[in-house]
């Protein structure tokens, strides 16, 4: 068999007469190399396909005054100021100019309420490691300091925005962290087409102490200050030394601000020397039972029970004695230092914000303590008044006017708050001056304007919740060391107290009143502080890209 029979047939359209020497190129991955290639004869066509169309039928090209680019280029006739809002640039979303000096917060706010193909591109910097930490770490830092932050007090979105901002510190910006009342996880997705890697850690414990929550989130604005370059390492070592501090006030100091802060409150309410010292005495028994308490493993809902007892007692006794002293003062005083304040208007924080679970949660946390001293007051009282004692429901707390001592009194009650709520020594001058200014507003717009408590309230606390937000913004801090402590005047303890002895005298449509407004004046304090936080925003440079809220329906 020769070389031209051994080679395959011709097809038809190369039989054709267009035979010709050809100047075509093979293109084709399956051409043999150059030296290789078996020699043609008769002047065969060399061509690509079989179904290459012959030289006479090409399309004449046509010369376009547009120079040919990627299927991805911008057209020519692409302007940017009329493009449809659905339009990606190749390059990726623009970043976010965000201020230079905005706080962590506000920043991480505004990119967790976008979608994640939609979140500014990360500008990677260089870190202490070359390659980088690894994933399962880094979120397991996240989680730790989420956890911090949770169980000191801090509200959901708060806590949401710092664990972002450490995954992205590091690198990590496809990253969605949840947070709900007891569990945080947060979720990793390296690409479209990786797997996502998925952590999570239970809060079981919580505690007061604002000098820790301080120090982490110092801990996370030096994460995400860009100029600060921490290492994973070092992280780790900051947060190990955050959780090894010591309180920083004894246990006997704390015994004894509960005691100045029931004695503040009697005052507050119009009680005079016998009632301040009454209600410490009681306010300080409560406080070591219910250490008592917890030292045994019993759970807080039985230790506010316990916390509730003394002072009612104490109130009780003086009557029995015929000591003449408002009995109502001393009980009131004791109340003011058990109530959940903080936990309240955490709660009512996270469901303006959104985080309705953890909501639910912590309000329901903050109806059973207040459950445990309604069931404290109340088993006193219906002793008290089975003995005889002549409590008299209608004796409302006004007394004299006195704008000087009241004022004082406040501005002790808010000191004395602070110092239980752990904070740094560096904050309770500012907390104390804001308690002040809050109670001069409610008595100027209580007692003076005569506007209804709930108004004159939500006013006071608005005010608060303002000074405390602008604080933490200058201080790159947190806000409820600023906000909590001063607060405590306002809080309804008078209210709790007029309605629990009504419905121990079985008066009970009264007492439900009572409660009532007491149940309004809590919701007024928190709303006004989370609109104040809100307000405050107004007076920061913040960019253009605000934080999303969600979109409602029109009540169908």
């Amino acid at each position: 068999m020769t070389e031209a029979e051994d080679r395959k047939p011709q097809s038809d359209e190369a039989r054709s007469g267009y035979d010709g020497e050809s100047t075509s190129e093979i293109t084709s991955e399956f051409a043999l190399p150059e030296g290789l290639a078996v020699h043609r004869t008769g002047g065969e066509a060399e061509t690509t396909s079989e179904f290459a169309l012959p030289r006479g039928l090409d399309a004449p090209h046509v010369t376009t005054a547009e120079p040919e680019g990627s299927a991805f280029s911008l057209p020519s006739t692409y302007d940017a100021r009329s493009a449809p809002a659905a339009f990606t640039p190749p390059a990726g979303m623009p970043a976010v100019s965000l201020a230079k000096d905005v706080p962590w917060q506000d920043r991480m706010r505004a990119m967790l309420r976008m979608p994640v193909t939609e979140r500014p591109a990360l500008e990677h910097r260089s870190k202490a490691e070359d390659e980088g930490p690894a994933v399962p770490r880094v979120l397991d830092l996240t989680l730790r300091i989420g956890e911090l932050l949770l169980a000191g007090g801090e509200g959901a979105e708060d806590v949401e925005a710092a664990m972002f901002a450490v995954c992205r510190s590091y690198g990590l910006d496809r990253c969605e962290p949840t947070v709900t009342f007891t569990l945080l996880s947060i979720s990793y997705q390296p690409s479209l087409v990786e797997d996502p890697v998925t952590a999570s850690r239970t809060v079981r414990r919580r505690g007061s102490d604002y000098t820790r929550l301080a120090a982490v989130f110092r801990l996370v604005d030096d994460l995400s200050d860009p100029e600060t370059h921490l290492s994973l390492e070092d992280a780790y070592r900051r947060l190990a030394e955050i959780r090894r501090n010591r309180h920083p006030y004894p246990t006997w100091v704390l015994t004894s601000a509960s005691g100045l802060l029931a004695g503040a409150a009697s005052v507050l309410v119009g009680g005079g020397v016998l009632v301040f010292l009454a209600a410490a005495v009681g306010a300080m028994l409560g406080d070591r039972l219910a250490w008592l308490c917890a030292g045994r493993g019993l759970p807080e809902f039985y230790q506010f029970l316990v916390a509730a007892m003394p002072p009612a007692a104490l109130g009780v006794a003086l009557t029995l004695a015929h000591v003449d002293v408002a009995a109502s003062g001393v009980i009131t005083g004791g109340l003011f230092a058990l109530l959940p304040g903080r936990a309240l208007v955490a709660g009512v924080q996270d469901g303006l914000t959104g985080f309705y679970i953890t909501a639910a949660a912590r309000l329901l946390e903050v109806m059973y303590f207040f459950v445990g001293i309604v069931v404290g007051v109340l088993v006193v009282l219906y002793v008290g008044v089975s003995l005889g004692a002549h409590l008299n429901p209608d004796a409302a707390l006004v007394g004299a006017q006195r704008p000087v001592v009241q004022t004082v009194a406040s501005m002790v009650l808010s000191l004395t708050f602070a110092v239980l709520l752990q904070q740094e020594r560096s904050t309770v001058l500012a907390v104390t001056l804001n308690g002040g200014v809050a109670w001069v507003v409610y008595g100027a717009m209580r007692y003076t304007g005569e506007i209804s408590p709930v108004a004159s309230t939500a006013a006071a606390a608005g005010l608060v919740g303002l000074f405390g937000q602008l604080l933490s913004r200058y201080r790159f801090a947190s806000a409820l060391p600023y906000t909590t402590a001063a607060i405590g005047p306002l809080l309804p303890g008078s209210a709790t107290y007029f309605g629990l002895l009504a419905i121990a005298q079985n008066e009970v449509d009264r007492g439900l009143v009572s409660l009532t407004k007491a149940a309004a004046l809590a919701m007024a304090i928190a709303i006004g502080v989370n609109l104040g936080s809100e307000v405050s925003r107004l007076f920061l440079r913040v960019s253009v890209e605000k934080r999303r809220a969600a979109k409602r329906t029109r009540g169908f």
